[in-house]
């Protein structure tokens, strides 16, 4: 019987339960706490592999981004069911990559902002009126469906040192000069603590890859600036080939101080942005089966190459 419920909506109460269901089913998994959210929620880390070679795959930066969570877990899932029946996955044999790559994920980056999206605070609580609060300021963008930052109202994907200042200039002149519902990129980078942890992981680490979840728009972005990893056009090419979706570059309005982009920057190493699906932002549950068919051999291509 499969652990991961890919028909509810996601959020960190279920994403932890799962996370020790998994471990207890699968002991060769390993697990670890990178750092906590402003509200003091856990942010996972998930091992599975013991190769050399690591990549890294992170989801819901944004929070009405969440189902990106589920899709994550899920691949652990079935990664972990495939390794224990010494099968394939997409032709590539699970038991060749556990031995040969360590992939670590983070499901869940921004555990705060799902929790509201996903509707898992009382209404009537200090904490869901805290978000309100921010939101109220903005009428335009609708609530909490809207929502996409941490508790703080600070978008935690431009919270990057890669063009922070250019980010800054280009979201203040779109009205986003404080805390909001998205687009803040905060008063300084790194100041918010899921980016921090995230910034710190990743410097602990020996990073081939990166790959960061989104939704929506069916594409990949794969540069930053004028920086073209070695290899990262070619490894955009086959994700593109595999999933259906578009590689291209990111609009300029949106280019700067992402966590790709700083990886990109700081490494010289292939780093990716996902936008899985179409719609309009929470994607819904029913899109999950396409979205993961379209995903799932980028994600084992990604621990190959």
């Amino acid at each position: 019987m499969n652990v991961i419920n890919t028909r509810v909506p996601y959020n960190s109460y279920l994403l932890t339960k799962d996370i020790y269901k998994l471990l207890k089913k699968f002991p060769f998994i390993s697990l670890e706490t990178i750092g906590k959210s402003v509200l003091e929620k856990p942010i996972y880390a998930i091992r599975i592999g013991k190769g050399l070679k690591e990549v890294f795959y992170s989801a819901s930066i944004h929070a009405n981004e969440w189902i990106t969570s589920l899709l994550l877990m899920k691949f652990v899932e079935d990664f972990c069911i495939a390794y224990t029946n010494n099968s394939n996955i997409c032709k590539y044999s699970v038991s060749d990559l556990f031995n040969l790559t360590s992939i670590y994920i983070v499901p869940m980056i921004n555990p705060d902002g799902v929790d509201l999206v996903t509707n898992n605070y009382n209404i009537n609580s200090s904490i869901y009126n805290s978000f309100k609060l921010i939101s109220e300021k903005f009428p335009l963008i609708p609530f909490p469906n809207g929502w996409k930052a941490n508790f703080n109202g600070v978008d935690l994907n431009l919270q990057f040192p890669a063009g922070w200042e250019i980010s800054k200039k280009i979201k203040h002149s779109q009205g986003f000069n404080g805390p909001s519902p998205r687009d803040f990129v905060g008063y300084k980078p790194l100041t918010e603590p899921e980016v921090k942890s995230l910034y710190n992981f990743t410097l602990l680490h020996n990073f081939r890859l990166v790959i960061s979840l989104h939704t929506q728009g069916q594409e990949i972005y794969w540069n930053f600036k004028n920086k073209n990893p070695p290899k990262g056009y070619y490894i955009g090419k086959r994700f593109a080939a595999s999933s259906g979706y578009i590689l291209t570059k990111v609009p300029y309005n949106s280019s700067f101080a992402g966590y790709k982009d700083w990886f990109i920057q700081e490494y010289n190493r292939p780093g990716y942005t996902i936008e899985c699906g179409l719609g309009e932002n929470p994607l819904p549950i029913s899109q999950f089966d396409k979205i993961y068919a379209d995903l799932l051999e980028i994600l084992i291509l990604g621990a190959t190459l």
